[in-house]
């Protein structure tokens, strides 16, 4: 049974008595095995399972949980228990409530809020100051969700007091953007908590207990949303020294200051260390004890047998670091899949990618853009997503977006033209649009806003009478739109093809196929792929771009081979917008990011670039007790071997580096770090 494999440290949390209880799993001390048993012992106590809700920050390790469970549990038991991260399980439950709820991704919420920033006028305000971007803003108000329960404007102004003669219009900005989301039926990850937030001030959902892992990542809104839970028992795992995620919105306090927002509340540390050799824990150790200690803990070794200390590499210069490294890992008995080499900045990514490459080892990459996130993919699971829920705004203004002249505010007007023409149904109002006995196309114009008026405003289709137009284009109202381009009236009339081969199509590899073989498709590929062959010089590289164009072949091959196993273009949908970002591809070398890293275990890393200004990053480190938390993260990946690695010299930047302090802390370069003096008008600032 999963109570019997335990440790004395792990049992006593897992068998603690109902109420509040915190655990402190550093890492690999068997966190999961202690969730796990805990919940069998729930279970045996007699607590009705679906009184249980696990919630994690991936799906993955909500499903290996429960995978672990049903070892020893009937399925039929352990599929009651309530599972899943914060948004999955908040989606879950708002779709019983709400069952045309739409989630939208980030990039599709920028673009909308974009398209109502973009309808102010700020150049008439006469202001002092320019305004922040779009994109900046939204990025702000999302953090703020994240990060406070008090005003927006409250919590900006606190940042950004010099903005306050612009609160007003970024406040109406944020209303309107909330309006529209409401109005669409749109929710964003952050809605999905806070919308589930207020359900339950009004209505309780009764849990025995909710357990919360990685709970040192949690932040102000997923903190008061466990807190309006009001679970008879709270069960929380985590590490105040793996809390890394403060750029995101994650607070710290949640896990320091638990005892003291909990009366009576237990405090369990687990300190066996199963994964890392003695050498390993040793150095993570003396760094890391620098930090405050909130609760103390030492790691204890758990592990027995051969091992091997450390190794700092050093090298002359930074491309022969990633050269020497990939040497290594080619004479290695080591598996690839088993190799990982962690770094701070993406940037130190790109040099090791290619040097692998070079000796032709395979390597996979995870912390840069995802999968999901490529542009040529995210256009493919929009015109599904506009397929599924024809009154998806956001999807269709993410696909007109690619035609020449038409951005995300006459995108939006076109949707609302094809509305009208539908009398309601947008597929209807593309395909077969109604020109009789319908209202005058006249939305409530705001002439600050500077929206269309009335059909006398719409212009002639005769201008595009060269274009050589089918009759069904050429006739559509659409056309008369005065806005049109030419441009825009060839992008619609692929649209419109591609929209009239799948109207009725159910399959989605069918539709995929249909898509990717389009014009519509081809004229994506080729704006990309030009794109991505554009030299500094402004020249296309006809062999870049040739490569650009069979990666984006390869990608949009990949998400149909995905969708060969759904019948049903929803399930499909839904399955991409919510679990995409856990899928990856390929084999090989692990090339991770620090923060990408966590959760994960390897024979063999190297973390690299451990130089002053690179690892600690002083330009986007929030504090140096959260970079040296990275870099306990980073070094405790490691199970056996373990090198760190950094060079004196950059050839390309003409840089010369420092070591890392946290070789200093280590004992792995002699002598205390000294902080190198800023330069120019930074010196001078800190002299001031």
């Amino acid at each position: 049974m999963p109570l019997s494999a335990l440790n004395d440290d792990q049992l006593s949390a897992a068998t603690a008595p109902l109420g509040h209880n915190l655990i402190i799993a550093s890492a690999g001390t068997g966190k999961t095995s202690t969730i796990v048993g805990r919940i069998a012992h729930l279970l045996h106590k007699g607590i009705d399972p679906s009184k249980i809700l696990l919630l994690t920050f991936t799906n993955k390790a909500a499903g290996e949980m429960i995978a672990r469970l049903e070892r020893y549990f009937p399925k039929k038991v352990v599929s009651q228990i309530e599972s899943g991260t914060f948004h999955a399980v908040s989606y879950r439950w708002l779709k019983e409530l709400h069952p045309n709820l739409a989630l939208k991704q980030p990039s599709e919420l920028k673009t909308l809020f974009r398209s109502i920033y973009e309808k102010r006028n700020f150049e008439r305000m006469n202001l002092p100051l320019a305004p922040f971007s779009a994109t900046y803003l939204y990025e702000m108000y999302s953090l703020y969700q994240n990060a406070s329960l008090e005003g927006f404007d409250i919590w900006f102004l606190e940042k950004y007091p010099e903005h306050e003669v612009l609160m007003d219009a970024y406040m109406d900005i944020a209303q309107e953007f909330e309006q529209e989301k409401i109005d669409y039926g749109f929710a964003s990850f952050n809605d999905l908590l806070l919308r589930m937030k207020s359900h339950l001030e009004e209505h309780t959902i009764h849990f025995e207990e909710v357990l919360v892992d990685e709970y040192q990542d949690t932040n102000t809104l997923q903190g008061a949303l466990i807190d309006e839970l009001k679970p008879r028992s709270l069960f929380c795992v985590g590490d105040y020294d793996q809390s890394i995620y403060a750029f995101n919105g994650a607070n710290i306090e949640n896990i320091a200051t638990y005892s003291k927002r909990y009366t009576n509340a237990n405090v369990f540390t687990l300190s066996i260390n199963y994964r890392s050799t003695a050498p390993i824990l040793s150095l993570a150790n003396r760094v890391i004890e620098r930090n405050e200690r909130i609760y103390p803990k030492k790691l204890v070794v758990g592990r027995i047998g051969k091992t091997h200390p450390p190794k700092l590499l050093m090298y002359n210069d930074l491309f022969e670091q990633y050269q020497s490294i990939a040497q290594g890992i080619k004479h290695t008995h080591v598996p690839n899949d088993q190799i990982a080499i962690i770094f701070r900045n993406n940037s130190s990514a790109d040099g090791i990618e290619a040097c692998l490459r070079e000796l032709g080892i395979p390597c996979k990459r995870k912390g840069g853009t995802s999968f999901f996130d490529a542009k040529e993919i995210k256009f493919l699971l929009d015109l599904l997503a506009l397929l599924v829920n024809p009154k998806d705004m956001m999807a269709f203004i993410h696909v007109f977006e690619y035609a020449s002249g038409v951005g995300s505010a006459l995108s939006k007007e076109f949707f609302q033209c094809f509305l009208h023409f539908g009398n309601g149904n947008f597929m209807q109002g593309v395909l077969y649009p109604q020109v009789n006995d319908l209202p005058k196309l006249n939305p409530n114009k705001n002439v600050q806003l500077g929206l269309f008026d009335d059909d006398h405003e719409i212009g002639s289709a005769t201008r595009f009478k060269h274009l050589d137009l089918p009759h069904e284009i050429y006739s559509h109202p659409l056309l008369k739109h005065p806005k049109v381009i030419q441009d825009g009236v060839k992008f619609f009339k692929e649209f419109y093809l591609l929209m009239n081969a799948v109207k009725g199509v159910q399959d989605p590899a069918q539709i995929l196929r249909t898509a990717i073989s389009s014009k519509l498709y081809e004229g994506i590929m080729e704006m990309l792929s030009t794109q991505r062959g554009r030299l500094k010089s402004g020249e296309v590289d006809s062999e870049k771009k040739k490569q650009a164009r069979e990666r984006i072949q390869r990608k949009a091959n990949l998400l149909l081979d995905l969708s060969r196993q759904y019948k049903e273009l929803r399930r499909f949908v839904n399955a991409m917008i919510l679990g995409g970002g856990e899928l990856s591809e390929g084999e090989g070398v692990n090339l991770l990011t620090v923060h990408a890293s966590k959760g994960l275990e390897f024979p063999e890393v190297y973390v690299v670039d451990l130089v002053d200004g690179r690892f600690p990053n002083r330009k986007m480190m929030s504090s140096i007790e959260e970079e040296r938390r990275l870099f306990y993260v980073a070094v405790t990946r490691a199970q056996d071997k373990l090198y760190l690695s950094l060079a004196k010299y950059d050839k390309m930047k003409k840089v010369d580096y420092k070591p890392s302090q946290f070789l200093h802390e280590a004992g792995l370069i002699k002598g205390e770090f000294v902080e190198p003096e800023p330069k120019g008008k930074a010196k001078k600032a800190r002299e001031d």
